[in-house]
């Protein structure tokens, strides 16, 4: 594991239960600003069965970013914390779930 990923995992780590954080804020925090494309990359090889709240983690817009199985899976679990996510998968009231 790399300097960035071990970064990333470690900020991740710490995002709290129903709060978010979007893929730019992850990578800023981790001192990696503009590397918000790269965040979703490593997030993307993840194990299934990791422990880590890698579903935490939106889009800019506040939208889930993944598609079919993987949609329903992230919006599950994020529903799961008291998230309200619409069929799009749109984050209510998304600036209020943002971590500072």
């Amino acid at each position: 594991m790399n300097e960035f990923e071990q970064s990333i995992f470690t900020i991740l780590y710490y995002v709290p239960a129903g709060k978010l954080t979007t893929y730019g804020r992850l990578s800023k925090a981790a001192g990696y600003p503009n590397h918000s494309r790269h965040v979703g990359k490593v997030l993307a090889r993840l194990p299934k069965d990791t422990k880590l709240p890698w579903f935490r983690v939106v889009n800019s817009q506040g939208q889930i970013s993944l598609t079919g199985e993987a949609f329903l899976r992230q919006k599950n679990l994020l529903e799961n914390e008291g998230i309200c996510v619409s069929v799009e998968g749109k984050i209510q009231q998304f600036r209020t779930l943002l971590i500072e």
